[in-house]
C-alpha cells in the first residue's frame, strides 16, 4: 500500500497540463534539488507544494475517519461528524473576507480555521457531556445540531461579505492548488502526532469497540480515550479544513476500504486508512486538474477536489453497503 502511494505522488507530480514527465524523471528531479532547470522549478515549485498536501491531507482524513468509527461504534462516522467541518470552515472564511489570511506568513487562514474548529468540538463536548459521561448518541445529535447552526452562520457570512463568493465557495468545496510550504508543515506536524496518539490507542479502540462494559472490563479508561480521541482527531481535521477546504467522502470511505483489506484490527486499519486516505485523495486531485480538460478540451480548467471525491466516493460507499449486505 505504501508504495502504490509513493507511484501515485510521483504519478501526480509528473502530469500536467502542458508538460508531462515519466516517474524516473520525477525521482531525478527531488534528487537534485531545487534548481533552475524548467522541470525541476515545474515539479519543487508549482506541483511538489500541492501533492504533499494532498498526501497530508488525505492520511489525515483517513485515519481520523477510521479512529472515529472505532470510538463512536458507527460505520457511518467521518472526521467531519462533531461539526468541526463547519466549525472550521466559518473560521477560514472570516480569515478571507477580511483579510487575515495572509497574516503569519499565509497562515491566516489554517489558524482561524483551527482555532474555531476547536471551538466547535468544545461546545459539542460540553452538550453531550452529563454527570461526567459523554454520550455517543448525545454527542453524534450535538454535532449534527451544532454543524447546522453553523452551516447558517457561514451562508450568512458569504451572503454579507459583498465579495465574489467564487473564490470562497472554491476553497471549502476542497482547494489544493495552493497550500504553502508553511502550512505544509503544519499538516505533516499534525499527522505525524495525530496519528502516533492515535496508533498508541488501537488496542483500547479494539475493546472499545465491542462496548464500555467490555471496555472497562478489560481496563480500558473509556472517558479519557473519549476525550482523546475527540480533540486529537478535531485538532487534525481542523487543520486540514483550515488549510484547503472540506474535502467530503474521503474520510468515510477510506476506513471501510481499508478495513475490507486488513480487517477490522484497528492496529492495522488505522495505518492503512491513511494510507488508503493518502492514495485517494492523489488520485483525486489529478482528477480534478486533468480530468474535467480531459472532457471538454480545454486546457488548464479544474474543479474543486471535494467535488471529485464526493462523486467518487459516494457511490463507492453505495457498493460497499451493498456487499456488505
Amino acid at each position: 500500500m505504501a508504495l502504490l502511494v509513493a507511484f501515485a505522488f510521483l504519478v501526480h507530480l509528473g502530469v500536467g497540463s502542458y508538460q508531462w514527465y515519466a516517474p524516473l524523471t520525477v525521482l531525478r528531479e527531488l534528487a537534485n534539488g531545487p534548481s533552475e532547470g524548467a522541470a525541476n522549478v515545474i515539479v519543487w515549485q508549482i506541483r511538489l507544494p500541492r501533492a504533499t498536501a494532498c498526501l497530508f491531507v488525505g492520511g489525515i482524513l483517513g485515519i481520523v475517519g477510521s479512529a472515529f468509527q472505532a470510538q463512536l461504534r458507527n460505520p457511518l462516522a467521518d472526521p467531519y461528524i462533531v461539526g468541526v467541518s463547519s466549525g472550521a470552515a466559518v473560521g477560514g472564511v472570516v480569515a478571507v473576507i477580511t483579510g487575515l489570511s495572509g497574516m503569519f506568513g499565509g497562515l491566516g487562514t489554517t489558524l482561524l480555521g483551527f482555532l474555531s474548529g476547536m471551538g466547535s468540538l468544545a461546545v459539542v463536548y460540553l452538550l453531550a457531556r452529563r454527570r461526567g459521561v459523554v454520550n455517543v448518541t448525545s454527542l453524534l445529535l450535538a454535532g449534527v445540531v451544532i454543524g447546522s447552526l453553523l452551516s447558517a452562520i457561514l451562508s450568512l457570512l458569504l451572503l454579507a461579505s459583498g465579495r465574489d463568493q467564487t473564490q470562497v465557495l472554491a476553497w471549502l468545496l476542497g482547494n489544493t492548488s495552493r497550500v504553502p510550504w508553511n502550512a505544509n508543515a503544519v499538516l505533516g506536524v499534525s499527522l505525524l502526532l495525530g496519528a502516533t496518539a492515535m496508533v498508541r490507542e488501537s488496542r483500547r479502540l479494539n475493546a472499545f469497540a465491542l462496548g464500555d462494559d467490555a471496555a472497562r472490563r478489560l481496563g480500558v479508561d473509556t472517558l479519557r480515550l473519549t476525550r482523546l480521541v475527540l480533540l486529537v482527531g478535531t485538532a487534525m481535521t481542523a487543520a486540514a479544513v483550515g488549510a484547503v477546504g472540506i474535502i467530503g467522502f474521503l474520510g468515510l470511505v477510506a476506513p471501510h476500504i481499508s478495513r475490507r483489506l486488513l480487517g477490522v484490527d484497528w492496529r492495522r486499519s488505522l495505518l492503512g486508512s491513511m494510507l488508503v486516505g493518502m492514495g485517494l485523495l492523489l488520485l483525486a486531485d489529478l482528477l480534478s486538474q486533468r480530468g474535467v480538460s480531459a472532457l471538454t478540451g480545454v486546457v488548464g480548467m479544474q474543479v474543486p477536489v471535494g467535488i471529485v471525491t464526493a462523486i467518487l466516493g459516494a457511490p463507492s460507499l453505495l457498493v460497499l453497503m451493498r456487499k456488505k449486505g
